[in-house]
């Protein structure tokens, strides 16, 4: 009978890191500004030019997603980072005493809100940008829309996990935020643009972004590309998780 009452341990744990998320302004933040840009970027891009040659009128559609993969790092950073201040880890055993638990829920939290607030941003995005293109996004079949949407979101939920990884491993929010942003703005378009594809479409966010390409002219497709970051990302995870359950806070 105490089976069916008592909860798994693994949900007050959960219950507790979605608390400090809700209480937390500067992730309510990091959320809001991840719908707005993305949002905003996306419509503006919907009214720009659309006759140069490599237009792709799904990535134009989508391409708020470049600046809103800043919130989603931001949100996925600050989240693991506020439990380093003050010494807040060493107070989670007393707690949990499982510390990979805790790091599992502490991802689940960051992961859940994500992707809800990503598929709203690119459903309201793709509306945005597609009234001001007009006849230029007819084009697209609604199995497009629906992937690049769905991608979209998956692809903003993976980067902050991504960053959830750097900020237990660097043990810093800052740390991991002056490696991931200069990366995804500068540095990535930089190699891209020097190797002419090959290796560079293989970097985390360029090869994530495929999937928001009707044509993406890449080495693999688009699910594939997607594939691609997950690896990043569960290859970030695992050395945050070592860190977390075998360093000191």
């Amino acid at each position: 009978m105490s089976s069916l009452t008592t909860p798994h341990p693994f949900v007050p744990v959960l219950h507790s890191e979605w608390l400090k998320i809700r209480t937390l302004r500067s992730l309510l933040g990091a959320l809001f500004a991840l719908f707005a840009v993305t949002t905003a970027f996306s419509a503006m891009a919907g009214v720009s030019e659309t006759s140069y040659p490599e237009f792709d009128p799904l990535f134009s559609a989508l391409s708020g997603v470049t600046p809103g993969q800043i919130a989603a790092i931001s949100f996925g950073a600050m989240a693991v980072s506020s439990e380093f201040h003050g010494g807040g880890l060493r107070l989670t055993p007393a707690g949990v005493p499982r510390r990979g638990r805790w790091f599992a829920a502490k991802l689940l939290a960051i992961a859940v809100p994500t992707l809800a607030v990503g598929l709203v941003a690119a459903f309201a995005a793709l509306v945005a940008a597609r009234a001001g293109l007009g006849a230029a996004a007819s084009g697209l079949s609604a199995g497009e829309q629906v992937r690049g949407v769905v991608g979209c979101a998956v692809y903003l939920t993976l980067m902050a996990l991504f960053a959830a990884g750097i900020a237990a491993l660097l043990r810093s929010g800052v740390g991991a935020l002056s490696l991931l942003i200069p990366f995804v703005l500068v540095v990535s378009f930089v190699i891209g643009d020097a190797a002419g594809g090959g290796v560079a479409d293989f970097l985390p966010d360029r090869a994530g972004q495929t999937v928001l390409y009707e044509n993406p002219d890449r080495a693999f497709g688009p699910w594939a590309g997607l594939g691609v970051t997950t690896l990043w990302t569960a290859a970030a995870l695992a050395a945050g998780a070592w860190s977390v359950r075998r360093r000191d806070a």
